[in-house]
């Protein structure tokens, strides 16, 4: 994995030291993971994901009912998974005096997130400062490529369905330009749910024509159930847990996640469960 993410730095920085303009309106690309960025995962898949066991329990435990429960009806996309699916748009702050960038800002769409990027230095939140959906982050070039690192979120979703960070991970990301298409490579690091850092990308293409819209959400009663009652499933309980697995005919170790099942080499492992028929 160190491998890979020294591959992507050498590609965001080449020879080249400067930095580049981010600013503008950027629409998001649905070419890659189309399924995740759009109508979401199926229960119970958690391929391509690093998951240690506590996270692999998390995500089984969880209820897509939940979603009705009106606290939870308006959940905003954390700092880690707005750009999943979101437009974005990006603008800088510059000191009036000095004219030097103090901070990038950054609205994502889909409700309306604001995250500022600091580049003025300053130190982060204490141990016992609030943690926010956006979490706090702190920005510096690196080669062409804007590298920003955030902490202090709150726990929340890797995917959507169930599988969660912790309010102890933290985000790393590269922001690059190439004319009119923009690249963020994501780079999420949590002892608590991960074995290792979980890396993907997002591309987005420029468009002067693109308006953010407003996104208004207010939770209601949806389904008439005891107060206080928390949708979820016990340990092994979860009656959906293996229906993503039988659909495709993906075995269970495969649909369940970790790190090992996020390489090229795991394909030989596979082939060993599919032929003993494990995916039956």
């Amino acid at each position: 994995m160190k491998s890979v993410i020294c591959m992507a730095l050498l590609v965001l920085s080449g020879a080249a030291a400067a930095q580049v303009d981010l600013v503008g309106d950027w629409r998001v690309i649905y070419h890659e993971d189309r399924i995740e960025r759009a109508p979401g995962p199926e229960i119970g898949d958690f391929t391509g994901l690093p998951l240690n066991e506590a996270g692999r329990r998390r995500g089984l435990s969880w209820s897509a009912s939940l979603l009705t429960v009106p606290e939870h009806q308006c959940t905003p996309h954390p700092a880690n998974y707005a750009a999943m699916h979101s437009n974005l748009r990006i603008w800088k702050e510059v000191d009036p005096q000095s004219l030097e960038t103090i901070a990038w800002h950054l609205l994502h769409e889909s409700y309306n997130r604001f995250r500022v990027v600091y580049m003025d230095g300053r130190p982060r939140p204490g141990d016992d400062e609030r943690h926010t959906w956006q979490g706090f982050s702190t920005g510096r070039w690196v080669g062409n490529a804007l590298e920003i690192t955030t902490t202090d979120m709150k726990e929340s979703r890797i995917r959507r369905n169930g599988v969660e960070h912790s309010d102890e991970a933290v985000l790393v990301e590269f922001l690059t330009r190439h004319g009119e298409i923009l690249t963020l490579i994501s780079i999420l690091n949590d002892p608590h749910s991960l074995e290792e850092p979980y890396i993907h990308t997002r591309n987005f293409v420029l468009n002067t024509n693109q308006r953010m819209r407003p996104y208004p959400c207010r939770g209601t009663v949806e389904i008439d159930r005891p107060r206080g009652l928390v949708p979820h499933f016990l340990p092994g309980e979860n009656p959906f847990m293996e229906t993503y697995q039988k659909n495709h005919g993906i075995p269970a170790e495969a649909a369940l996640g970790g790190a090992a099942t996020t390489l090229p080499e795991y394909r030989e492992r596979l082939r060993e469960l599919l032929s003993s028929g494990e995916s039956r």
